[in-house]
């Protein structure tokens, strides 16, 4: 059968192209992709081509699907998986396979397999490690933005923290602790907001930090300070770009105790090293942001590492029981991804959206895979159903979810565009 899917032939190479997929195999699933949200490291993807670790040498005749944040509908099932698997199925996937130390992973490696698409192939590797995962929500995109999700808990869950009477390490964010988010009003900041608000270390204080009015603004309206104070949380926002001594300042939020859990959103040598300099006593600093120059440094102090406890690290991604927890927090409405959405659009626009990520504003790019729209920023659906029944329809949908994507909008959508 014939699918539609957007592939990379090289650096900045995207071609949005109609091909022939292959009979699935007795060991492969055949899927239909319904969602796919745009992920930052498919930019990075995009802009290294073949230098890319995950990227295949002969991407210029054999090129790649791109697209790792997807959901949709099983569609046909081989064999092997028919006791596990059947079509009509809802599935969100882990993309994180990591299958006998290969690094090959849907829309970084695959000719036939990625979320850019109509259809198609999940191969043998997926099943046998657990990582197609059956979704019973009533949305597809909080499907796709479970992966995502799932990254951001690895990271709460990955953290530590250490004793003087044992070498045991207490895995997770400190409970009743003061947690400080760098750089955390951008789409995977206010997903970890979302997280902190709820998560089983219940943190006293989450401090969040950027250098926009703007993008403050916009999270205070999504997640406000009232919200947080309702679940027994302080939640503060603060634009460190109006502070004259921002360290001093942030230490001062803490009554001069310092931050236990300190994760670093923005790959900047400053923001990572005034991190550091912020760390409580066993403070514990995750650098969470992938930077595109392999070569990057900045200067830790190692006097405190070693007189104060304090230790660095960093994650990527998640793993599938992450996965498994988001879409379950997802579900019981108890996290709320879609505050990490303000652009929704169609296939025809993943190539450019994701070659001109970083240039365009607001958060994460939501893409439905199924028909073609110009990708359109959720502020601007107002202003375009003066003239379009659509977007006057998408409008008034999300005006009543606080300004945010919501699974009616999504409805709407298909209805529109016919997609069953």
């Amino acid at each position: 059968m014939k699918t539609k899917a957007v592939r990379m032939y090289g650096m900045d190479d995207l071609r949005l192209e109609e091909f022939e997929l292959p009979d699935i195999k007795e060991d492969e699933i055949l899927v239909k992709v319904i969602s796919d949200s745009i992920c930052m490291s498919t930019y990075k993807l995009v802009k290294q081509g073949k230098k890319h670790k995950r990227a295949p040498q002969n991407i210029d005749t054999n090129p790649i699907i791109i697209g790792h944040e997807f959901a949709g509908d099983i569609v046909k099932v081989g064999s092997k998986w028919q006791d596990q698997f059947k079509p009509g199925q809802k599935f969100s996937l882990q993309p994180a396979l990591n299958y006998k130390g290969s690094l090959a992973s849907p829309g970084y490696s695959y000719e036939y397999f990625g979320g850019a698409c109509t259809y198609c192939i999940i191969p043998h590797e997926v099943m046998e490690l657990g990582c197609l995962l059956n979704y019973d929500g009533d949305s597809y995109f909080e499907a796709s933005l479970g992966e995502p999700m799932s990254c951001i808990i690895g990271g709460y869950h990955a953290n530590y923290h250490t004793n003087k009477q044992n070498y045991h390490h207490a895995m997770g964010t400190k409970t009743g602790g003061n947690i400080l988010i760098l750089g955390g009003c951008g789409p995977m900041g206010l997903g970890a907001i979302s997280y902190g608000l709820i998560m089983e270390n219940k943190p006293k204080r989450l401090v969040i930090t950027d250098i926009s009015d703007e993008k403050i603004k916009r999270a205070k309206e999504v997640i406000s300070e009232e919200t947080a104070a309702a679940k027994g949380i302080e939640l503060i926002y603060v634009n460190t770009a109006t502070m004259k001594d921002p360290v001093s300042e942030l230490m001062e939020l803490t009554e001069g105790h310092g931050y236990d859990d300190v994760f670093v959103y923005i790959p900047i040598r400053e923001v990572a090293e005034m991190g550091d300099r912020l760390l409580a006593f066993d403070g514990c600093m995750n650098f969470f942001a992938g930077p595109t120059n392999n070569e990057f440094k900045a200067e830790i102090n190692l006097y405190n590492a070693h007189y104060t406890s304090t230790h660095i690290m960093g994650t990527t991604g998640g793993n599938t029981d992450d996965l498994k927890e988001a879409l379950y927090l997802s579900g019981k409405k108890l996290i709320e991804p879609a505050v990490m959405v303000t652009h929704v659009g169609g296939i025809d626009s993943i190539a450019e959206a994701t070659i001109n990520l970083p240039n365009i504003p607001g958060g994460k790019k939501l893409t439905y895979t199924q028909f073609n729209m110009p990708l359109t920023a959720i502020d601007d659906f107002a202003q375009l159903g003066k003239t379009d029944p659509l977007f006057e329809k998408l409008s008034e949908s999300c005006k009543k979810h606080r300004g945010l994507w919501n699974s009616e909008a999504e409805k709407i959508l298909f209805e529109h565009f016919g997609v069953n």
